[in-house]
């Protein structure tokens, strides 16, 4: 069993910078791909940024790509997304997710843990 606890949100004028944390319990937590996803109110649920097991391997979204900086410290057991310039777009709760696999993946249904989401509001 994995728990996921997400900080770091809150609200943030277009153009600044956020840091988002994502510790986790549990001692397998290295052998877990990590994912960032976020919904914006009447959407869907949309993959940002996702990253291996060893932090070797990271895929983002277009519209993050350049922004967003998905990265790993197995030591800490946290998962961060660092996000730079900020666009109101952004605004959406996010949620960090684990797999119980060393593959990583984009696709939301393929994690098996889910933080409870940080809000971002980004104001233009």
């Amino acid at each position: 069993q994995v728990q996921l606890v997400e900080s770091g949100g809150g609200l943030v004028q277009a153009g600044g910078s956020l840091r988002l944390s994502c510790a986790a319990s549990g001692r397998t937590f290295s052998r877990y791909a990590m994912g960032w996803f976020r919904q914006a109110p009447g959407k869907e649920r949309e993959f940002a940024a996702v990253l291996s097991w060893s932090g070797d391997i990271t895929y983002y979204a277009g519209s993050v790509q350049g922004r967003f900086t998905i990265s790993r410290d197995n030591a800490k057991n946290t998962v961060y997304l660092q996000m730079n310039s900020l666009k109101p777009e952004d605004t959406a709760v996010y949620y960090c997710a684990a797999r119980a696999s060393t593959i990583v993946s984009v696709v939301g249904e393929n994690y098996h843990y889910w933080g409870q989401g940080t809000q971002v509001t980004v104001s233009s």
